[in-house]
Order: C-alpha cells, then sequence, then structure tokens
C-alpha cells in the first residue's frame, strides 16, 4: 500500500492530542476518517483536523476502502465490540488500554485479530519513554542480573472532579486499576516477566465526582510473586493531594538485582538513575541519543516537550509493524496479559485473598491459523 490510511475512532483528547501528531510525522500515512458517537465531539475533531469523512456510525468508517486500520480510543466497554467489527473488516487496529471488560472478552479479541492475519497493538504509551526503553534494554542484556525485586507507583492529584466515563462501572469496568495502574503493570511483564499470583486491594474514597455518583476505584496496591520468583510492589492512586498531573506527578519504576539496581521516572524522560553490585549510591545515567526515540522513527527526538513527544512513537510502531508484517510492540497479547493480572487484581480485593493469576497460551484457533 502507497499510502496507508487511518480511521480514529474516538475523537477526544487522547485521539487529537497523541494520534494525529503521531500518525503526521509518519511517511505516506494519511488520516482518513474520524469517528465518534458524540456529533460535537466529531465536529470539534473535523474541524481541528481538517479530515474530510466522519460519521457517528463506525460501521461506515469500516467499510470505506481508503481505511487500512483503525485507531480505538472510546470508552472501555466499546474496545472489544469495535475491535471485532474492525477485524471482520480486515482492518489493522490499535486499540488504547485496557483493551477489553474482562479477560475472556480480551482472549476473544486476541485470538479472533490471530485467525484473521491483522496487526494488533495495545496502546501502553508509557513503554515508549525513553527512559523505559532504555531500562528494558538494560534489563534484557543482564545489566541486573537475576532480578530480585520490582515496584511502581503512580501518583497523581485528580481532587473531587468528575471524571465522566471513567467512573461509571458500566463504562470503565474499573477505575484507577484499569486507567493507571495497568501501565504499570505491564512494566512489571516488560522487565521482569509473568506475574504469576497476587494479593490486592483497590478502594473508593471519592463516592462522588462533581455531581455524579462515582462508581470506582481512586486508588489501588498490588503485592505480586513473579512467575521467577522475584517480588513486585504496584500502588496508583488518584488522590495523592498536592503531587499535580501528567508528566510532572509521581511516575516512578524501580528493579533491584543481584549486580544492580535501575530506575525509571516519567518526569526525567532522559535519563535513569543506576546502582551497581558493590556501589554505594545511586547515579544518574542519561539515556543514549540511539534511544531517546524509537528504531527507526522520523521524530525530532530533540524537538518539543519530551514528556509530551515520546507518544508519537506509538504510532509510528504501529505503521511500521503493519508495513513489515510483523508483530506490534507491545500487541494484543501485551493488553490479555495485564488483563489477566486486573481480574485477578479485582477477585483479590473482593476475596481478600491470594490469587493466581491464569498462564495464558496462545488460542488453538489462532495458532492452527498461523500454521
Amino acid at each position: 500500500m502507497a499510502t496507508l490510511g487511518i480511521a480514529l475512532i474516538g475523537c477526544g483528547g487522547i485521539a487529537l492530542a497523541n494520534h494525529l501528531p503521531g500518525f503526521a510525522l509518519c511517511p505516506d500515512v494519511r488520516v482518513t476518517a474520524l469517528c465518534d458517537r458524540d456529533a460535537a465531539v466529531l465536529e470539534r475533531a473535523r474541524l481541528a483536523s481538517g479530515v474530510a469523512f466522519a460519521s457517528t456510525d463506525h460501521r461506515a468508517v469500516l467499510g470505506r476502502d481508503d481505511v487500512d486500520a483503525v485507531v480505538i480510543a472510546t470508552p472501555n466497554a466499546a474496545h472489544a465490540p469495535l475491535a471485532f467489527d474492525a477485524i471482520r473488516a480486515g482492518k489493522h487496529v490499535l486499540c488504547e488500554k485496557p483493551i477489553a471488560m474482562d479477560l475472556a472478552e480480551a482472549v476473544r479479541m486476541w485470538q479472533a485479530a490471530e485467525s484473521a492475519g491483522v496487526r494488533h497493538m495495545t496502546a501502553f504509551t508509557y513503554r515508549f519513554v525513553p527512559a523505559m526503553a532504555w531500562i528494558a534494554h538494560l534489563v534484557a542484556s543482564g545489566a541486573v542480573g537475576r532480578i530480585w525485586h520490582f515496584r511502581a507507583q503512580r501518583f497523581q492529584d485528580w481532587g473531587r472532579r468528575d471524571l465522566g466515563w471513567r467512573q461509571i462501572a458500566a463504562q470503565a469496568g474499573s477505575g484507577e486499576l484499569g486507567d493507571m495502574l495497568s501501565h504499570r503493570l505491564d512494566f512489571g511483564h516488560l522487565l521482569v516477566g509473568r506475574l504469576a499470583r497476587l494479593t490486592a486491594q483497590v478502594r473508593r474514597f471519592v463516592p462522588v465526582r462533581g455531581a455524579h455518583v462515582n462508581e470506582l476505584d481512586d486508588w489501588a496496591g498490588v503485592l505480586g510473586e513473579f512467575a521467577s520468583g522475584a517480588t513486585g510492589v504496584w500502588e496508583s492512586s488518584k488522590l495523592a493531594t498536592g503531587r499535580g498531573e501528567g508528566g510532572v506527578s509521581r511516575d516512578w519504576c524501580e528493579v533491584n538485582g543481584d549486580e544492580g539496581t535501575l530506575i525509571y521516572e516519567l518526569s526525567r524522560p532522559w535519563e535513569i538513575q543506576r546502582g551497581r553490585a558493590g556501589g554505594s549510591q545511586l547515579r544518574t545515567e542519561n539515556v543514549p541519543d540511539a534511544f531517546l526515540k524509537w528504531p527507526g522513527s522520523p521524530r525530532d527526538a530533540r524537538a518539543g516537550d519530551p514528556l509530551v513527544t515520546f507518544r508519537y512513537d506509538q504510532d509510528f510502531e504501529f505503521v511500521s509493524a503493519i508495513r513489515e508484517q510483523r508483530p506490534c510492540r507491545p500487541s494484543f497479547r501485551d493488553g490479555v496479559a495485564a488483563q489477566a493480572v486486573m481480574d485477578a487484581v479485582l477477585t483479590a480485593g473482593r476475596t481478600r485473598t491470594w490469587v493466581d493469576v491464569p498462564e495464558i497460551a496462545l488460542p488453538a484457533t489462532a495458532a492452527a491459523a498461523r500454521g
């Protein structure tokens, strides 16, 4: 395909702030269609983007010959139904996280995409932060040796404001767990491997946001054990008063091994902290130039706000995987792995017990389809 056509299904802030500029940087890629159920949101996106075709009916979008792939950036409950329709239409799919409302639905999405032979991607955007990409490379290279501990924190101050669909159980499924902790669960899988068992708690501290009932969690905490035997600790909150929001708030990830320690912090996307065996203190190290952007990305790594521009590389990876006919990084498989943990977290919180996280294998029909 000479020009790759992309449709944005769901035209809120994420689509306009992240995906429009991301695809604009990709050679021979054009956003050809917009879709949103809210006509007012759709019109604002049309005016802001200049995209000619816009519809409130996703079927009209999926039927277009100039749409090769879709980005699904809607409330969580719509992710799977839209993805199934896109897959049946032969479109490649980049889906915001969490990709589904529960594990069974997520597995069906993965299976459908694999069987259809379309590229599929889970929007675990923070993998593309240069500091995280560099740490992932170092861990894979054996820089910390045998991993003993993993921990991650995400602390923001969202106060008591109305969060719209994100505080409605039927539309979001979970609150802070799926919204922010899911990214950090993915960090654990990326750096350490499969999480095998856990105990957890989720809490709702603010029962009313704005003028509407808040049905979902504001805070989530997880204590887990990886299949390797390493320990894991996660905590995420919307109510860390005074912490602020976005890139300046607390987003911390640390890995301790028998040969070293590596620390990521979102607010410092171009540097990491590193400790070595026998050392007495952590030292700050700059991320090498080669890791300041995704491999092959046309983005100028030193242009723009580094707390924003790393997000554009996610769209470049999606496009590259389509053109090269290879799996996306991360794929629906990574979304399924995170969903398995999230389901276990909700079970553990409800039962106040330790819960085994199911080990997810490639669905049989998908494996057969791939030969």
